[in-house]
Formats: C-alpha cells, sequence, structure tokens
C-alpha cells in the first residue's frame, strides 16, 4: 500500500491523540490506515488526508447536519455504507481541536457497551 503524505500526516497525529488508549493498534483496512481501540475500529486515515469515522448510528444524521465536512461514507464510487460510518474532509482537520472532536465521537462509540 502506497502511503500518501496526507495520510502519513493524519495518522502521526491519530498517535499521538490516542496514545494513552490502553489497547490499540493499526491496520490496513478501507484503503487506510486504521486505529483499533480495544480491537475495535475508530477511525481510517484515507490517502487523501479524510478520516473515516465509526460512530454510534443514532448520532449519525445528526452529526452529518451539525459537522462541517462530514458526509455520508462510500466504500467505492455510490456505494455507501450503512448508518454510523462518517467522512470528515481533509480541509475539515487542520487544526487538533477538530481532529480531538471527531476522534471523541469514535472513542465514545468504542467505550459504549454492545
Amino acid at each position: 500500500m502506497t502511503v500518501t503524505s496526507e495520510q502519513r500526516s493524519l495518522a502521526e497525529r491519530i498517535r499521538t491523540s490516542i496514545a494513552d488508549e490502553p489497547v490499540q493498534r493499526e491496520v490496513s483496512m478501507f484503503g487506510g490506515r486504521s486505529f483499533m481501540v480495544n480491537e475495535k475500529m475508530i477511525v481510517s486515515a484515507s490517502k487523501d488526508g479524510s478520516l473515516l469515522v465509526r460512530i454510534a448510528a443514532e448520532d449519525h444524521d445528526r452529526l452529518l447536519l451539525e459537522q462541517p465536512g462530514a458526509q455520508q461514507a462510500e466504500m467505492g464510487t455510490g456505494r455507501t455504507m450503512g448508518p454510523g460510518w462518517i467522512t470528515v474532509a481533509a480541509d475539515h482537520l487542520v487544526d487538533e481541536a477538530s481532529l480531538a472532536l471527531w476522534l471523541s465521537f469514535a472513542l465514545d462509540y468504542n467505550r459504549a457497551p454492545r
């Protein structure tokens, strides 16, 4: 898998942000560098610097409406992923606060009992 500078930069920012999580690992998945916490994916850094985020399905529509740069995630052109999968455009992840916000949504879902 070829890693772009945008993906490398975002992945490093994610690593730094989740460094205190007790059980974490990285895997190649969804065409990007995916980050797992407690053996469940939280986010994936895409080649273009966008972020695939796993959130609670019940928060999906609200976050799409409220959060700039959020869009329905697709697995290939025209194949939308279900509720609970959002892609955040790279230009809406430029500062640490915006990345931290999306990581918090993902980690909240990750920690929720299912």
